[in-house]
């Protein structure tokens, strides 16, 4: 597992909080990178090691410059510390001791260095320690071993330009180990798969029933068309009763029928304006009266009907209708009834009336 993929996923648990409690013990370790001319072999000398750490509270990322040490004091305590360069950028080295670590990094950054490098007292070796600077807060702060940082002191004493290149490393804590991350990196990935495979199958689900419900409507419009066709169509006459009242009307329309009117007799008796009831039975496929089904009326199989679920509201909603002398009602839905014969009861065509009783 790469660098990059650790420092992703402990910046999520970070930002997520997870690890909220550990963050004090977490730290990250600095690349340093130094190169300089070497007047006696007449090459370009560059050493760099994963041997520094960033204070707690510096800001962990990259910079570099020339080396440049404190005029007076090696250790820079002094507020009015004057470094020996006027070029930017460059990196104050300081000695360990004598003031805290913010007054340190302080007055080198306010000479205008881009990073500080605190190396370690005498006798420490290469070891380092964790800077706390909270006073100086938001700079690029590491501390190098004390060895380390008496070679490049004798370096730049002696005349030799250094530069230096600090780069992040890695984090370290007690808590992190490389199989603590190899977990929290495929965990991560795991879910991320889990999540992205539910979405496309969730998507793909919904396409394809999306699909084969249009594919089933679009069967049941074409069962629907031919049905409409072999209905009974005929246009009103004066003697038909239903022209000689405003009372009788079409109940899709809501209009009172006229002689000359086209109408269609559904299988269930009921008259309509025929250009009323054949966008109606090509979207609904039943009587707006009672709910007669024309497809298994007329005997036409409707094998994909069954895959379609519809809602019916538990109350019918009515409208009250003034024709003539008469107020009665209109249903505009009314649920499936399992008596069909209260169905036919209650929802009575009277513009049919006087038509079937002519018939008799």
């Amino acid at each position: 597992m790469g660098e990059t993929t650790q420092h992703f996923v402990l910046l999520l648990l970070c930002l997520s909080g997870l690890v909220h409690s550990s963050a004090a013990f977490v730290f990250w370790t600095a690349v340093v990178d130094i190169s300089y001319y070497n007047n006696i072999t007449n090459d370009t000398e560059e050493n760099f090691c994963e041997c520094g750490v960033y204070g707690q509270n510096a800001r962990v990322e990259t910079t570099s410059g020339i080396v440049v040490l404190p005029r007076d004091d090696p250790k820079g305590c002094h507020p009015d510390t004057v470094y020996n360069w006027t070029s930017s950028p460059w990196i104050a080295l300081v000695k360990r001791g004598s003031c805290n670590f913010s007054e340190k990094i302080i007055a080198a950054v306010e000479q205008g260095a881009s990073g500080v490098v605190v190396y370690n007292a005498d006798g420490t070796g290469n070891s380092t320690s964790h800077m706390s600077h909270p006073e100086a807060a938001g700079v690029v702060a590491i501390m190098i071993g004390n060895i380390q940082g008496m070679e490049i002191v004798k370096l730049v004493n002696n005349g030799t330009d250094v530069y230096m290149t600090i780069d992040v490393g890695s984090p370290h804590g007690p808590w992190i180990t490389s199989y603590w991350l190899y977990f929290l990196s495929l965990a991560f990935f795991i879910v991320t798969t889990a999540s992205i495979a539910y979405f496309v199958f969730i998507s793909a689900n919904r396409l394809y029933n999306l699909r084969m419900h249009k594919r089933s409507e679009r069967k049941l419009r074409s069962e629907a068309k031919k049905a409409i066709g072999r209905l009974q169509v005929r246009n009103l006459k004066r003697d038909d009763e239903i022209t000689n009242s405003e009372a009788h009307m079409c109940a899709v329309c809501i209009e009172a029928y006229k002689v000359g009117d086209v109408v269609t007799v559904l299988t269930c008796d009921h008259i309509f304006h025929k250009a009323c009831i054949e966008p109606w039975l090509l979207e609904r496929r039943t009587c707006p009266m009672c709910k007669c089904d024309i497809l298994k009326a007329l005997g036409v199989e409707e094998e994909s009907k069954d895959s379609i679920t519809t809602t019916l509201p538990q109350d019918a909603t009515v409208i009250t209708v003034a024709g003539g002398d008469s107020l009665f009602e209109v249903p505009l839905t009314e649920p499936v009834r399992s008596d069909p014969e209260r169905q036919q009861h209650r929802y009575d065509n009277r513009a049919f009336e006087g038509d079937t009783e002519g018939r008799e």
